[in-house]
């Protein structure tokens, strides 16, 4: 089962500060081993499913890069 995106960075403007990696409280952030048209490696996330959607990372981030999703809560019906 594939797991919807919650946090999904705009690797095209991400400069590598690491910010989101230190305030992830799952740690699931790193930089990857890769370089964007910039040259810096961009953060990408490694499970998307252990995101617990706290928007610490899109908070800190100062280029505005990282947009974070909270997945719709399934409603029970009677």
């Amino acid at each position: 089962m594939e797991v919807e995106p919650r946090v999904v960075f705009n690797e095209k403007y991400c400069k590598s500060c690491s910010l989101c990696i230190q305030v992830c409280p799952v740690n699931i952030i790193f930089l990857s081993d890769y370089l964007n048209g910039k040259g810096y490696r961009p953060a990408a996330v490694i499970e998307q499913g252990k995101c617990i959607s706290c928007a610490k990372c899109g908070q800190v981030c100062p280029d505005g890069v990282i947009s974070v999703y909270r997945p719709e809560k399934k409603k029970l019906s009677v």
